[in-house]
């Protein structure tokens, strides 16, 4: 199977490495091309344009950052849709509302192909890996054409409805994960005084009963943002964890659900976007809550 993958950051970069290293046949587009350029020389092929890596591969993924990127290079005069590319399958990875998807998969069918949203949760360690969680909204006999490729991929693969599912169950599985940097924030506030090593701190609350998976595998680097006051990696930026939150709020407005701990949680983030954190990573949310002294 000859796989394409439009957009190239650091997700999709860990899936295009994946794939290379079980030896995929690979065929990769940028915007930036300097950025897919590892991959090319770890062997994947490149694209001149979304339309001809469509028409050069049998399926295609996309990770893209948000609607607006998908309206683009999907539906340009360039774009994915724009050749022939009747009977091939689009799996869209990217995190959007769920009427994003519903839209897509019809312009899709549209040009005789086939469209599956496949959101996923974890980040690049687990991507490397193949151990991902899909979440996969649209027709399930679609996904049987392309169940192996997402299982070397995911470490598991969940058809959860048809499409806009699967944007709605990674919007579900990412909200108490974005709420809970606000509440590791207060619980950092209130523990302050005490004057105790970073590291040793995030230690205690993850082997505690409310310290979730997340901050297990990334304590380490928290605790080094702590003690630094700053962050050189970059996993999950500030204008992302704000972007999937509105996505949660503007879902819960549509289907009639209060969200008032996400709605709160986000007023903060805004409030440190403001401050200048928008590109940094999500870790330094705790700085600056700290800085304000807990009072933002």
């Amino acid at each position: 199977m000859h796989v394409g993958l439009a957009g190239i950051g650091k997700m999709g970069a860990a899936i295009g490495f994946r794939l290379l290293s079980l030896g995929y046949s690979v065929t990769v587009w940028n915007r930036t091309a300097e950025r897919a350029q590892p991959l090319v020389d770890a062997g994947a092929q490149w694209a001149q344009s979304p339309r001809a890596l469509a028409e050069s591969v049998d399926v295609v993924i996309t990770l893209l950052t948000n609607e607006a990127a998908l309206d683009d290079v999907y539906g340009s005069d360039a774009g994915l849709l724009a050749g022939s590319v009747a009977n091939k399958v689009f799996i869209d990875m990217s995190t959007v509302r769920p009427a994003k998807p519903q839209e897509m998969a019809q312009r899709v069918q549209e040009v005789k192909a086939f469209f599956l949203e496949c959101p996923v949760g974890g980040s690049v360690g687990p991507a490397k890996e193949g151990k991902l969680l899909g979440f996969v909204g649209g027709d399930a006999l679609d996904l049987e054409k392309v169940r192996d490729l997402l299982h070397v991929i995911c470490r598991r693969v969940e058809h959860v409805g048809p499409h806009g599912a699967g944007a709605t169950m990674k919007l579900a599985v990412n909200l108490p994960l974005m709420v809970y940097w606000q509440t590791l924030g207060e619980a950092l506030s209130l523990v302050e005084p005490l004057g105790l090593e970073p590291q040793r701190v995030i230690d205690i609350l993850s082997d505690s009963s409310g310290g979730p998976n997340m901050l297990k595998v990334r304590g380490g680097m928290i605790a080094q943002t702590l003690n630094q006051k700053k962050s050189d990696q970059v996993t999950v930026n500030v204008a992302t964890m704000r972007k999937d939150m509105q996505a949660m709020l503007d879902q819960g407005h549509a289907t009639h659900k209060s969200l008032p701990l996400t709605a709160l949680a986000l007023q903060q983030f805004e409030s440190a976007a403001q401050s200048g954190l928008d590109a940094k990573d999500c870790s330094e949310l705790l700085v600056w809550w700290l800085s304000q002294g807990s009072r933002a």
